[in-house]
């Protein structure tokens, strides 16, 4: 299964679980779900801005989303954490790409990886801020959830 896919499959199922009730978001983590929607957003532009840079800004790009989500999921726990890291897990491949050439060197397993690689991914990121931002934007619910379940 492609990045996108696998992200937009947990989209999906984590709107349903909130808009089913199943996930009562707090307002902790509906303002986390808005700080990493933004600093996605930060990261990973429009479409036509990042397909214009060089690879190897694109590749930085698509790291500091990686960055992201782990300060954010090390912040949070439940549901959220468990969204969060899908998503992580789902962009991982991102980690084994390369940039630069191997000049005959050591790669420590790394491999290049092709421009359409690199637009999936992004496109998954997009994703991923778009779900955020519907999730922050949820409608609390009116009962009262009881506790929360850990980790």
């Amino acid at each position: 299964m492609d990045v996108l896919t696998i992200i937009a499959d947990l989209a999906r199922e984590a709107e349903r679980q909130v808009r089913d009730h199943a996930w009562r978001l707090t307002s902790a983590e509906r303002d986390l779900a808005q700080q990493t929607e933004a600093g996605l957003r930060a990261a990973v532009g429009p479409r036509e801005a990042q397909e214009a840079l060089p690879e190897i800004e694109r590749l930085e790009h698509l790291r500091e989303t990686l960055a992201v989500l782990a300060v954010s999921l090390a912040r949070i726990h439940g549901r959220m954490a468990w969204f969060l890291s899908g998503a992580l897990t789902a962009l991982e491949p991102v980690l084994q790409w390369r940039a630069f050439p191997t000049d005959g060197g050591p790669t420590f397993g790394t491999r290049p990886s092709t421009p359409e690689q690199y637009t999936e991914a992004e496109d998954a990121v997009r994703c991923l801020q778009e779900a955020l931002a519907r999730i922050a934007a949820a409608a609390p619910a009116t009962q009262n959830p009881g506790p929360e379940l850990g980790d």
